[in-house]
């Protein structure tokens, strides 16, 4: 079965999700207190777009990524 949109819950017992939308990996975290400032951060692992209290990080794809396959 193919699903287009999945989400998840985050259990660090923050507010936020997973998601899955077509093939697109990522999470989505709101913070109580502490503002990101608006901009874009592209790590090994992760791109984050931080909106203000409000960040969205974005897996990059396998092969790109270092940390892939890491613990067996």
């Amino acid at each position: 079965m193919f699903i287009i949109i999945a989400s998840k819950p985050l259990n660090d017992g923050t507010k936020g999700f997973r998601f899955n939308v077509l093939g697109l990996k990522g999470l989505t975290r709101k913070r109580k207190y502490k503002t990101r400032g608006w901009h874009i951060k592209k790590d090994e692992c992760m791109t984050a777009i931080h909106m203000g209290k409000r960040s969205v990080y974005i897996e990059h794809k396998r092969t790109e990524r270092k940390l892939f396959h890491f613990a067996g």
